[in-house]
């Protein structure tokens, strides 16, 4: 029985670890963005394959690196990234078409 328990607890941990999420340290030294947040080709009409999470910046919209539509929630749920456009506070670089995030959470409350 314990070592059932044991590798439900390792199987979980490295699931947990596998996610691709940002940090969830602010970085003092750069600057806090809020930002639209939703699905690139479902709310932003971006071109790509799937779903993928985005970020809508000045009016310009990037698929996000270093974060994972599905690690927020079920992008297809009422509330999530596919059928609704959510705020959220975030932090990193844009590189060539892409934002590169360092930080990322969703700030309002649907």
């Amino acid at each position: 029985m314990k070592s059932y328990i044991l590798f439900a607890l390792l199987f979980i941990t490295s699931f947990s670890f596998g996610q691709n999420l940002p940090k969830k340290i602010i970085d003092p030294n750069k600057n806090v963005l809020v930002v639209e947040a939703s699905c690139g080709q479902c709310q932003f009409k971006m071109t790509g394959k799937g779903c993928t999470l985005a970020v809508r910046i000045d009016g310009k919209s990037y698929f996000v690196e270093k974060a994972d539509i599905d690690a927020f929630g079920d992008a297809h749920a009422k509330d999530g990234f596919c059928n609704a456009i959510r705020k959220a506070k975030v932090q990193g670089d844009i590189v060539g078409d892409k934002f590169v995030a360092t930080y990322f959470e969703i700030i309002d409350k649907l």
